[in-house]
């Protein structure tokens, strides 16, 4: 007598297999609103996002990918005491006016912050007084507090002439990297530039490496940049400022520092700014507004078969074209830098702060002042809480960078 058939077992739904849903969760676009709506579906899904394991998988997984939920800035107060956040992104998410803010508590003593840098969701801060560096992280609210290595805490007449940068350690979100780099003036004739780099796999601070700077910087006050680094493959690059003829690279893999020649007369063109960019084939880049003709261009830079470095046109664009017309032939454009992981230089025209995408070059307005300040775009992966779409949640932190 044959025994009964069997017949299978019927495959679990979807939102049944707790696996496949968080799979199919996790390829969400990297939007504040996405988690909470995704939440509203059933109550698996809300069980799967409100947990912070998910929640660190989904920035992990979006990390190439971020969004520009808005720029940092230490706002019109001379004393600088606070690090305030401006959002671009619209609603249902767009996040509030200052929920991403750093305040300094002034009864635990004097000077003021430095905003260094923003990368990998990551925000670098220099308190002068202090000699410190901080490390924070405006989406967690983790802080790392770093003292400063001898010969970089520097400071003139109130100004930093610190720089540095902040960049996550590859494969790895847990620890970081802190690149910081410095004019040594001691001998004013022969400046040079130097540069050290923390782990926080390590705790420690490396070996500090140093280049000549042009005889150029040898005369008067001189900062390595008014703009932050921008990361090119493994190398940071900064442009000295009141010079436009030289970048500082740093190569973080052979940690080696050196002095890039541009080669090309901008000031003869009419050059107003100009910002280091990744160029089309991932190489170094860098964006130039020329104010008398009214384009802009970018550049890179080739290397032949020989090994020798040259800077070739990419693109010449017409800004009449390219910005909208109620902001057309209003001077001066100003640029502020570049947004890496979004491929954009953001600008200032006109009273309004904007975006250009370089691959599509479209022209994008993200708020309005008209008083220009230095800010830096922040992008990351942020999650709101689980509410619902129409009026999503956020819970404002303030930090205290108490001593």
């Amino acid at each position: 007598m044959s025994s009964p058939r069997r017949h299978p077992c019927p495959a679990a739904a979807p939102l049944d297999d707790d696996d496949l849903l968080s799979e199919i969760l996790l390829r969400l676009p990297p939007l504040p609103s996405s988690l909470p709506r995704a939440s509203l579906v059933c109550r698996r899904s809300r069980l799967l996002v409100s947990d912070p394991r998910f929640a660190r998988r989904f920035r992990i997984h979006h990390r190439r990918n971020p969004p520009l939920p808005g720029f940092l800035h230490t706002g019109f107060d001379t004393a600088f005491r606070e690090i305030s956040f401006v959002p671009t992104l619209e609603p249902p998410n767009r996040v509030p006016f200052g929920h991403f803010s750093l305040m300094f508590d002034g009864s635990s003593g004097g000077g003021p912050l430095a905003l260094l840098g923003c990368r990998h969701g990551l925000v670098l801060v220099y308190h002068a007084s202090w000699k410190q560096i901080l490390v924070w992280d405006p989406v967690t609210a983790d802080q790392h507090r770093i003292a400063v290595p001898p010969g970089f805490a520097r400071d003139d007449e109130g100004h930093t002439l610190l720089s540095g940068a902040v960049l996550r350690t590859a494969g790895d979100a847990q620890h970081f990297r802190v690149a910081l780099t410095v004019v040594d003036d001691e001998d004013k004739q022969h400046r040079r530039a130097l540069a050290c780099v923390y782990s926080s796999e390590t705790g420690v601070w490396g070996d500090v490496v140093s280049t000549p700077l042009p005889c150029e910087a040898s005369a008067g006050r001189m900062l390595i940049t008014d703009k932050p680094a921008v990361l090119v493959q493994n190398s940071l690059y900064w442009l000295p400022t009141g010079n436009l003829d030289v970048f500082l690279e740093f190569d973080l893999e052979r940690q080696i520092l050196a002095v890039i020649w541009m080669t090309v007369d901008l000031v003869a063109k009419g050059c107003y700014d100009i910002c280091v960019t990744c160029a089309e084939d991932g190489g170094l880049g860098f964006f130039c507004v020329l104010q008398l003709d009214y384009i802009a261009q970018l550049w890179k830079r080739k290397t032949d078969y020989h090994g020798v470095a040259s800077w070739v046109l990419g693109r010449t664009i017409e800004l009449d074209n390219l910005i909208p017309s109620n902001l057309a032939g209003k001077l001066p454009i100003v640029v502020l830098g570049f947004a890496e992981d979004n491929n954009g230089v953001c600008l200032w025209i006109g009273g309004v702060f904007a975006i250009v995408h370089l691959e599509s070059l479209q022209f994008k307005e993200l708020f309005k002042s008209n008083r220009l300040f230095h800010c830096h775009p922040f992008e990351s992966v942020y999650t709101a809480g689980n509410n619902t779409p129409s009026h999503i949640g956020f819970n404002k932190t303030k930090l205290m960078f108490n001593n």
